[in-house]
């Protein structure tokens, strides 16, 4: 049998993606990045993935946001995106920005979680190996590890950076302090930090009250937004009650008790302001995020092709006036 040979959309950079200056680099990411924290695991169908990859790359995502546990199981997310990279992306792989991370824990025993040189170098070798790549474009820092010196996962950083298995370095999650060390440290060994990425949404908006937005900007630092959509709180797939196939029915990353009948009318009232910008609930809650031009991109994630075209629309209007971002927020927190 013949095997199929991808052949990406000639227009594909004409298709309606925007693009942003990452920070002062010379480097323009997507507004909006594929993330695969879910939906791209072992247990998750191939063909399917392979689809939500393809027509990503097809409609101007250049940007695809993995890390070294993503799944489940751990690593099979980076397996996952490494066959697509073996049989479709590899003649485009100049044309993309292949991110990975690790922080959290990946195997078992001491060496296996943390910030220490052994594990970030470890896990990076891995993870290369799994996605099939010689480098990676950014690899992340994925949490701050408190137990660790700093200097040593800063230098890791560094020096996995000269040993050209990753281009830039970004920070994840890191706390507001320990941020601003980490950009100072790494300007001064000439290796600075291209993003950070935290979690923002009309929810949680820690990166604006902690002053990490401003802070990246700056630095001359991108902020990538993680979590847009709190885990489906912001869409309309809980306005009817909670589905049997979704996050909170699951009770994983997404607690039930948080879908409260107050919740589900306060997403009513938002659903109608996004109506009357001609937006899904979920489209409006992208665009509020990308409306902030401290940040670059915002990273969707996706179970099918459906939901990821649903999701671009959002860079069509990234523009709130005044009286939608007041009502936005007298709805949330009242």
């Amino acid at each position: 049998m013949t095997e199929n040979i991808y052949s990406p959309l000639e227009d594909r950079y004409e298709s309606g993606m925007s693009y942003m200056r990452c920070g002062e680099s010379g480097i323009l990411l997507p507004r909006v990045s594929l993330g695969l924290w879910h939906n791209f695991g072992a247990v998750d169908t191939l063909s399917n993935c392979r689809k939500i990859l393809h027509y990503a790359f097809d409609h101007g995502i250049t940007c695809f946001d993995l890390a070294n546990n993503y799944g489940p199981p751990y690593g099979s997310a980076e397996e996952t995106f490494g066959q697509i990279m073996k049989s479709s992306f590899r003649p485009y792989r100049d044309e993309m920005i292949i991110t990975t991370k690790a922080g959290y824990d990946m195997w078992k025993g001491p060496y296996g979680i943390g910030g220490s040189r052994k594990y970030l170098m470890a896990s990076l070798d891995q993870s290369l190996k799994r996605m099939n790549l010689d480098y990676v474009d950014i690899f992340y820092s994925h949490r701050f590890d408190p137990d660790t010196p700093v200097r040593e996962t800063l230098q890791a950083l560094v020096d996995i950076v000269r040993s050209g298995k990753a281009l830039y370095i970004g920070i994840s999650k890191w706390p507001f302090e320990a941020t601003q060390y980490a950009f100072t440290y790494l300007n001064n060994h000439d290796v600075p930090c291209l993003i950070y990425q935290g979690r923002y949404n009309m929810i949680d908006r820690t990166v604006e009250s902690a002053g990490t937005l401003t802070q990246a900007k700056e630095n001359g630092v991108g902020f990538t937004a993680f979590s847009p959509l709190e885990q489906g709180m912001l869409t309309d797939r809980y306005i009817n009650g909670i589905p049997e196939d979704s996050r909170a029915a699951k009770n994983k990353f997404l607690k039930q008790e948080k879908i409260t009948p107050e919740w589900i009318n306060k997403l009513n009232a938002l659903k109608i302001i996004a109506g009357e910008r001609g937006q899904t609930l979920a489209q409006m809650a992208l665009s509020w995020v990308l409306k902030d031009d401290r940040v670059t991109s915002v990273i969707v994630g996706s179970s099918s092709v459906n939901q990821l075209a649903d999701s671009l629309k959002c860079v069509d209007n990234v523009s709130f006036s005044n009286d939608e971002l007041e009502e936005i927020n007298r709805i949330i927190f009242g």
